[in-house]
């Protein structure tokens, strides 16, 4: 057996992560990590502290481990690479730390330095905006100006990446070939 590949999908909220991750998982027969955020602000609600924010990156980083754990013990029997694919990282809550408190916890860098992952997909803003209870910038001008922060992150770092547009079936489309292309996997 490979070695495990981690494949993050970021970008803004409102731009088709989870579903991503969802038809990846379907698609490469393996198993996909949730976003904590989302569990979190459900049971606690959406007024939240810049120390709430150390307790959802915690969080996400035990489902993470969690769902790194389970992929493994899966894979035991597996021919090529086992994959995970993750619905946020750190670098998505050291933006949300950084837009909304301007500050970010120590803790969360630290993961960045010290967490690897094989492939980035950063999902762009042009899908429609889905409202729903926890979402927090309809607008397209902060949508935009946070899709930009984050490609900015990942021209700055070493992972490889791939911007992925259009509508659902595109976005998988690319997601799929990035996948291909960067891990030099296929099913």
């Amino acid at each position: 057996m490979q070695q495990l590949k981690k494949i993050v999908i970021i970008g803004p909220e409102s731009t088709g992560k989870s579903t991503l991750c969802e038809q990846l998982a379907g698609y490469y027969q393996t198993i996909w990590c949730r976003e904590y955020a989302r569990e979190y602000l459900l049971k606690h609600g959406t007024n939240y502290s810049y120390d709430n924010l150390l307790t959802i990156a915690k969080g996400q980083i035990e489902l993470e481990d969690k769902a790194v754990s389970s992929v493994l013990a899966a894979a035991k029997d597996t021919v090529g690479p086992p994959l995970l694919f993750i619905d946020t990282n750190m670098y998505v809550m050291k933006v949300w730390c950084e837009f909304v408190f301007d500050k970010c916890h120590q803790w969360i860098i630290e993961q960045i330095v010290n967490r690897k992952y094989d492939l980035y997909l950063l999902c762009n803003t042009d899908l429609p905006w889905v409202k729903d209870e926890l979402r927090e910038y309809p607008d397209p001008e902060t949508r935009e100006r946070l899709y930009h922060i984050y490609k900015d992150i990942m021209i700055n770092q070493n992972t490889p990446w791939a911007n992925i547009s259009g509508d659902y079936e595109e976005r998988f489309e690319k997601a799929k070939e990035a996948v291909g292309n960067n891990l030099r996997f296929e099913i």
